[in-house]
């Protein structure tokens, strides 16, 4: 009798097994039911709410934008200019400190401090409102700049993911950054380059450190280029050598081994010819790119582009803004009166 109730019992256990978790699922359905059913209602009650208070809405809209209009036309019309630079020798934190400083003068209205600065007359440097600096931003110059770590200290990059390396990434470490100035005039901006150009290019540090590195590269490249010499002499003279052992096995019977391991030395010439040759294109390429302390990829406009835009228009800043506030006001006054109804139901 025990042995026929124990599969019995089993078959017992396993139905309840199954009833709970199909309980359980349904649970769960009906939870993920409810979310839903929770977001409806709420997405029909803002519609209801806003429904009923559309025309207020639509009113505070107008008044909004009428307010905005004064303050439009009263506006002063300002332009931008952009100028894009590639600064070498860690010098983009210097360049960003001299911008944000140059932007300072301008918060603090320090016209005299400007025109100096710039040589332009105090009416120029009044007409500045804005200097702001800010990288290019290219997933490929992270990329590189890791390939470049790795190449350099292989001990450093097995300790050292990319992932960290990522995060740790700042808007100084990319390579291109953009200059925007605005004013109030449109011709301005052509008299502001070189004053910024030069106010890290005369730096001392940087220009000895570029000097330098100039210096490096130049000794590196005349060594590459000896050498390269020397190899193409080498590849001569292995050329003749097989040329005329090549016309005595072609006299005679005899089969030189000899000249398979000439053979072999002349390729490694030509790879190592071909890799002098890489590493030459790398420093020319360095040249092109490192000559300066701050390479200019584009200088300001002479005329500096009108600056327009729903974020620089008043008349939409204030028909939004009217809107908010009325919205925030009818939406407090509906949470009063339901906390008040709460209130009394208890």
């Amino acid at each position: 009798m025990d042995k026929e109730s124990t599969p019995k019992d089993e078959e017992i256990e396993l139905g309840s097994l199954f009833i709970i978790i199909g309980k359980g699922f349904s649970n769960l359905f009906r939870f993920i039911q409810n979310i839903f059913r929770q977001i409806y209602h709420l997405f029909i009650t803002l519609l209801l709410f806003l429904k009923r208070n559309a025309v207020k809405l639509i009113i505070a809209a107008i008044v909004g934008g009428v307010i905005g209009a004064f303050f439009e036309l009263k506006k002063d019309v300002v332009y931008g200019a952009d100028m894009l630079v590639y600064p070498n020798f860690k010098s983009t934190r210097q360049l960003y400190s001299d911008i944000n400083y140059y932007n300072d003068l301008v918060k603090q209205k320090d016209t005299v401090a400007l025109a100096e600065t710039f040589h332009i007359s105090k009416e120029d440097a009044a007409a500045l409102k804005k200097f702001e600096i800010y990288p290019i931003k290219n997933n490929n110059d992270i990329l590189n700049s890791y390939n470049e770590l790795v190449l350099s200290d292989t001990l450093v990059a097995k300790n050292y993911s990319f992932n960290e390396f990522k995060n740790e990434f700042t808007q100084y470490d990319y390579k291109v950054h953009n200059i925007h100035v605005i004013a109030k005039k449109n011709n301005v901006f052509s008299k502001l380059d070189k004053p910024i150009i030069s106010s890290v290019v005369e730096n001392k540090y940087f220009n000895t450190i570029k000097s330098l590195f100039n210096a490096n590269l130049n000794l590196t490249d005349s060594l590459l280029r000896k050498n390269l010499h020397q190899i193409d002499s080498l590849r001569k003279v292995y050329m003749k050598v097989l040329l005329e052992e090549a016309k005595k096995n072609n006299s005679g019977t005899n089969i030189d081994l000899g000249s398979t391991k000439k053979t072999v030395k002349e390729l490694e010439l030509f790879k190592t010819n071909r890799e002098i040759s890489r590493e030459l294109k790398d420093i020319s390429e360095s040249k092109s790119k490192k000559t300066e302390v701050l390479n200019v990829i584009s200088k300001f406009q002479p005329i500096g582009y009108k600056i327009k835009g729903f974020n620089h228009n008043y008349i939409f800043l204030f028909a939004i803004s009217g809107v908010i506030i009325v919205l925030l006001f009818l939406m407090v006054k509906h949470l009063n009166n339901y906390l008040n109804n709460y209130k009394n139901s208890l």
